[in-house]
């Protein structure tokens, strides 16, 4: 695994648990004294979004890969959009310190509009803010997933997630010297017999170079061992990825 997006990741995560729990926290509190008569549909809607997403949160930093990641990012970024949307949509251009002595109904009685109206500020900003965060983390992984593949990581959608590699390394850095001598991580692996580095057939390759491929040869790149550039092997016939 990379440890620098494994860092970037659980901040991430960190931060989304914290503004979806205070989230989770108001709408709660909104149920309580709203349900089930009045409100009930936003008040449903916006205390299942935060509870699913906590739920995918916690689920995603024991397992997942950037296939399920990218669906989890884009589901979650839409729900977050809607409640967005919604929670805008019901408390408009309200200005909250405008407002004095207003009630509004509960359950049970009655409370402040002009704090539920601040309340409602909480969660509409949150809930952008969110919304953006997902957007974000989405194309990051989307960034990320094609440069490891790229770099010879033709299975990278499929592979556990924290073995990406952050921008500026090279997939396997720092854990790659892990593998067996002659081995690299994933199902696609070819033996070290035969391998050389690339400036047996040229110079180092570096974004922008070129590799002359000899005739009748089949070049194959393997990501680099603890952040080095890949290896690079010209092989004579046809080599299979898998």
């Amino acid at each position: 695994m990379t440890q620098l997006f494994r860092a970037m990741r659980l901040y991430g995560n960190i931060t989304l648990l914290l503004l979806t729990a205070t989230v989770l926290g108001i709408t709660a509190y909104w149920a309580s004294i709203f349900l089930p008569n009045i409100r009930h549909d936003y008040s449903i809607f916006s205390l299942i979004i935060p509870s699913l997403t906590i739920v995918l949160l916690l689920v995603g930093l024991q397992w997942s890969t950037p296939r399920t990641e990218a669906v989890f990012l884009f589901v979650l970024g839409v729900l977050w959009l809607a409640e967005a949307a919604w929670t805008t949509d019901i408390i408009g251009n309200t200005q909250c310190d405008a407002l004095t002595d207003q009630q509004i109904p509960t359950k049970s009685g009655s409370i402040s509009e002009k704090s539920w109206c601040y309340e409602m500020r909480v969660v509409q900003a949150f809930s952008w803010m969110i919304f953006c965060l997902y957007a974000i983390f989405l194309w990051i992984l989307i960034a990320l997933t094609s440069r490891a593949k790229a770099l010879g990581r033709p299975y990278a959608w499929g592979e556990p997630i924290v073995e990406l590699p952050w921008f500026g390394q090279w997939p396997g850095y720092p854990e790659g010297g892990q593998f067996p001598q002659g081995m690299y991580p994933g199902q696609y692996g070819y033996p070290a017999m035969g391998m050389q580095p690339m400036g047996a057939y040229g110079p180092q390759i570096a974004p922008g170079y070129v590799v002359q491929q000899n005739p009748g040869h089949s070049v194959v790149i393997q990501p680099g061992m603890n952040g080095q550039p890949p290896t690079v092997t010209q092989i004579p016939g046809t080599v299979s990825s898998a």
